[in-house]
């Protein structure tokens, strides 16, 4: 299906540039995984690690942190709230608590937001896992993590070609379709922006042949620290989907 510019999906992914193969053809590339966690004979884990940003993010949050103790010890000088109107106080302690909250936003992202949110690839069962969470801009509030349960039948590969000055490249995304439809019921990332073209088709090739039960090269494309790298482990699955994305089903 590549090369044709029409999709045959019903409401195709936002800066489509093409279908992949479908998941049972013959895939006629060869298969490649960018970077893998794990696999074996049952169960398969990729990463997405997200390849653009943390630069920034961390430059920020350096910046703010060599700030904020002087603007702090400006606001501590003697006599600096004298003669003040209360509502200038006011004003200079909502800035100063929206100016903490940014800090610590930015802090817990670089530090602690979950890396290389992972998708489990079930052959045995047939279903994919799919590691989400949901990031909050208040930076005390919970970031619920969520697992998503898809039939692999049903499932659909989208890529999209990127341009944007900090994103560039080729993004794979999985299309989740109603049974037996083209209808496009949910989708999630396969794997963020890389540069390579030939990457994404060799993973989405991977993945399928994966899938179709035959094998597929333990050795990633990727085995180098990536750029969003944290000395934190973030990535913690719920201890019900961990064994269920890992089992074997009775009747294999």
């Amino acid at each position: 299906m590549m090369g044709i510019r029409t999709s045959r999906l019903i409401k195709p992914v936002r800066g489509w540039s093409e279908d992949l193969p479908d998941p049972e053809e013959e895939q006629r590339v060869y298969p490649r995984l960018i970077r893998v966690n794990e696999i074996n004979d049952v169960w398969m884990e990729i990463l997405r690690y997200v390849n653009y940003g943390w630069g920034g993010q961390w430059f920020t949050v350096i910046l703010l942190l060599c700030c904020s103790p002087l603007c702090l010890w400006f606001l501590l000088l003697p006599g600096f709230f004298h003669n003040v109107p209360t509502s200038l106080i006011f004003m200079i302690i909502t800035a100063c608590f929206f100016l903490v909250s940014f800090v610590l936003i930015h802090l817990r992202s670089v530090l602690f937001e979950p890396r290389g949110a992972p998708v489990r690839f079930n052959r045995k069962q047939q279903k994919v896992y799919v590691y989400e969470y949901k990031k909050s801009i208040w930076p005390w509030a919970r970031w619920p993590v969520t697992i998503k349960v898809f039939d692999w039948a049903d499932i659909q590969g989208e890529r999209v070609e990127m341009s944007g000055h900090a994103d560039w490249g080729h993004r794979v995304y999985c299309a989740v379709c109603r049974p037996g439809t083209y209808q496009v019921a949910d989708r999630f990332v396969l794997t963020w922006t890389v540069g390579s073209i030939h990457d994404v088709y060799g993973l989405w090739s991977a993945c399928c042949q994966y899938m179709q039960g035959k094998a597929v090269s333990d050795k990633p494309l990727r085995t180098d620290t990536p750029p969003d790298w944290t000395p934190f482990r973030t990535v913690r699955w719920p201890e019900d989907m961990d064994k269920a994305s890992r089992a074997v089903p009775e009747w294999s």
